[in-house]
């Protein structure tokens, strides 16, 4: 297979020991369904223009610049050359600083996976030697890399036959949690609620297969786009609400019958009525044999 181009190049290193890589995307959105505006009257692409945010005026090519706002609708404007001055170079090399366990790294600090692979067969041997180290430690490396033209922190750890680098966040772009949690109380929940729940949690025990997973949105949106392309008529469907409202309990227990609660929610309540209906007609047609009588 033909693999796509190298997204970057250049060494690992570790200490003294250093060997050619190279890192590839693990990740693509290629497949995903996107869309271009267009002129309904005329089916033409449309194409965006910037406009002056006071003026409304066209701003051509040779105007535009950068600039960074100190006050409500005041800008300090940025030059490229003041931009270049302190834009970091990279120097193409993946410097180890050190190793951590792999649990230690909290899943939220985690951004963007890139497979490393060894850059022909010069340095084989030495990119053997430190995968191998860390598979058999169960450690993770954590080094600076520059993409892009910024620096980055990237978690390397074993993967196959290869290695998998993973970007990570700055403390600075994680948001604490307390913010959005300290304001959620602590209801009183029974245990038999929660006897419940673990049952069904035991019941969906599984283990984690990304291919049972499927984007059903965007499969709807091929679909759409197959049909509209064949001059086929698309029919919308309308959803359906449920205004079905059970107790936490019963919907605890449904759930773990069957998770059919809300037909059974509906059918309990109109149980009473269903059974009210024969007494009614038998006093309808009671009335009607005295008239006539």
């Amino acid at each position: 297979m033909a693999l796509p181009r190298a997204y970057w190049k250049g060494s690992l290193k570790l200490s003294l020991v250093s060997c050619p890589v190279v890192l590839y995307p693990a990740s693509t959105s290629v497949d995903k369904t996107r869309f271009h505006m267009i002129n309904t009257e005329t089916g033409n692409r449309l194409k965006q223009q910037m406009v002056d945010s006071e003026t409304g005026d066209v701003v051509e090519k040779e105007q535009k610049g950068r600039g960074y706002e100190i006050a409500k609708g005041e800008y300090i404007p940025i030059e490229k050359e003041e931009l270049a001055a302190v834009r970091i170079d990279s120097n193409h090399t993946i410097d180890i600083d050190s190793f951590v366990p792999r649990d230690e790294i909290d899943r939220r600090f985690l951004n963007n996976p890139y497979y490393i692979a060894p850059d022909g067969k010069a340095g084989l041997d030495a990119f053997a030697v430190i995968r191998d180290a860390m598979k058999d430690q169960q450690r993770v490396a954590l080094a600076r890399i520059v993409l892009t033209n910024r620096e980055h922190i990237i978690a390397i750890e074993p993967l196959g036959k290869g290695l998998l680098g993973t970007t990570l966040r700055y403390a600075a772009e994680v948001r604490d949690e307390e913010d959005y949690f300290e304001d959620i109380k602590s209801p009183k929940i029974s245990k038999d609620m929660v006897d419940l729940a673990v049952h069904i949690l035991d019941s969906k025990a599984s283990h984690f297969d990304a291919s049972k997973f499927k984007d059903e949105y965007e499969d709807a949106l091929k679909a759409l786009v197959r049909s509209k392309a064949s001059g086929k008529e698309v029919r919308i469907k309308k959803k359906e609400k449920s205004d079905n409202v059970i107790s936490l309990m019963d919907a605890l227990q449904q759930s773990l019958k069957g998770g059919k609660t809300a037909k059974t929610a509906t059918a309990k309540r109109a149980a009473p009525a269903a059974r009210a209906r024969p007494a009614k007609k038998a006093a309808r047609s009671t009335a009607r044999h005295r008239k006539a009588s």
